[in-house]
């Protein structure tokens, strides 16, 4: 019970934060272009509200122009966003009696084109903002914690064209050309796809020099487009946690154990040890383990799945890890490329979403609380709202009608025709949207309650 309330009041802070920076972007926007801002709300108030405040109107103000005043600042009760209710707009609120009115100086729609533009992006654009800032504090803060590959001391799992031009899993990279490697990072891959000959480690003692064929790079992008990394490091198997009533469990597999073989095949690294599960799946065979430097052997039941019911341990914990400190100008760069890498890389995974295995994958507000700590830690809180901030940026800009993304490209088709959709047309679609939306938050938190209750 303790460790579902750490991680709903983790949920709810960070979703109150990304929230309210989101709304304060199109809040900011509307207030530079003169436009009126009828509701401030951070999450939802249907039928009741739980803080409201409307400041008093200066007397002799000028009602022709938009004012912070104009505003009623509020508290929901119902946490699935909030909203930011813009005057003479069609959004989530439907209030068609408004748009009946003639025309106000204030209003949105009486603003050109490309204002309309910039507040409906502002939302993203501070989602994106929040995250780089977030980023940025955080290696200023706590620093980078890399593994360098002589720390990788079980090396590096290649993909198969890697295989194919002399890499072997369990290398460990030196040098390109003669400059030395350091750690995974981009640059360093890069380094290496664009050198002549890459220089490795094997077997702990043996230096190897490998020649890479002209033009490799391109091979190892397009794989890496398909979701194929050209390199990473080994996972060994290290038990973190056993849970209840599972194979290991039931074999006594305990806490710092490391699975060294299953069936008597070796499980070097995590996809040596996925494999021989799969391989396996609803028997019983003999796991070996390292217990205190000695090793165990146990009969442990894989499940139908090819589950045996371990938490992985991280590996910074089975690695010796280095630390890179950033100054305060130093972290601004950095913190720039964390949000670009993080957003490129979740572009890049979208397209798995549409695919039968990543439509059951789905999930609501189930699944990402479960990826906030269990214990309350502020630095695994931080990286964990600044990746959501990153996608919610992203999610948000999608042309989805009700999504800003589905405001921008409506904006953008009058912007090159100079022809505006229809209020008629704008409000259909506002609600096909709406309940396009509607229907994907039940389909993601009921995968959410069939995995709680039935997997």
């Amino acid at each position: 019970m303790e460790t579902f309330l750490i991680k709903a009041a983790q949920l709810m802070l960070a979703f109150a934060i990304l929230v309210l920076v989101h709304e304060f972007g199109h809040y900011l926007f509307s207030r530079i272009f003169g436009v009126r801002v009828e509701k401030f709300y951070l999450f939802f108030n249907p039928w009741f509200t739980l803080f409201k405040y409307k400041p008093k109107k200066k007397e002799g103000a000028d009602e022709n122009k938009a004012s912070w005043r104009d505003t009623e600042y509020g508290i929901g009760w119902l946490p699935l966003g909030g909203y930011c209710k813009i005057a003479g707009m069609i959004d989530e609120s439907m209030d068609k009696e408004q748009m009946k009115q003639p025309v106000k100086s204030w209003e949105f729609r009486a603003k050109p084109a490309w204002q309309r533009l910039l507040i409906m992006v502002g939302g993203v654009l501070f989602n994106f903002i929040l995250a780089i800032i977030i980023y940025a504090g955080m290696v200023y803060a706590w620093g980078e914690q890399y593994i360098t590959f002589r720390d990788a001391t079980e090396g590096m799992e290649f993909c198969e064209s890697a295989h194919e031009i002399g890499f072997k899993d369990g290398d460990i990279p030196l040098a390109a050309d003669g400059e030395e490697l350091s750690y995974l990072s981009g640059d360093e891959l890069m380094k290496m796809l664009g050198a002549k000959t890459v220089t490795v480690l094997r077997n702990g003692s043996d230096t190897i020099a490998i020649n890479i064929p002209e033009n490799y790079i391109f091979t190892a992008n397009a794989e890496a487009e398909e979701g194929i990394p050209f390199m990473m490091y080994r996972y060994p198997v290290v038990v973190a946690d056993v849970q209840p009533g599972m194979g290991a469990k039931k074999a006594g597999l305990q806490k710092l154990d490391k699975v060294i073989a299953v069936d008597s095949v070796a499980t070097t690294a995590y996809t040596d040890f996925k494999k021989q599960l799969d391989r396996h799946a609803g028997t019983v065979v003999p796991v070996t383990v390292l217990r205190d430097g000695k090793p165990l052997t146990v009969n442990a039941e894989i499940d139908n799945s090819g589950k045996l019911g371990i938490l992985l341990a991280p590996i910074t914990e089975i690695y010796n890890t280095t630390t890179k400190e950033y100054s305060l100008w130093a972290s601004i760069p950095r913190g720039i490329s964390l949000g670009v890498e993080k957003l490129s890389s979740y572009v890049s995974q979208m397209k798995y979403v549409f695919t039968s295995d990543g439509v059951q994958q789905l999930g609501g507000f189930g699944a990402i609380g479960s990826i906030f700590p269990e214990k309350w830690n502020w630095e695994s809180f931080w990286s964990v709202t600044a990746f959501l901030s990153v996608i919610l940026a992203f999610m948000n800009i999608l042309p989805i009608p009700a999504l800003d993304g589905g405001h921008v490209l409506f904006l953008l088709y009058e912007i090159i025709t100079r022809r505006q959709p229809s209020e008629k047309f704008m409000e259909n679609a506002q609600i096909a949207g709406m309940a396009f939306l509607f229907l994907l938050l039940i389909y993601a938190n009921g995968n959410d309650i069939y995995r709680f209750f039935f997997k």
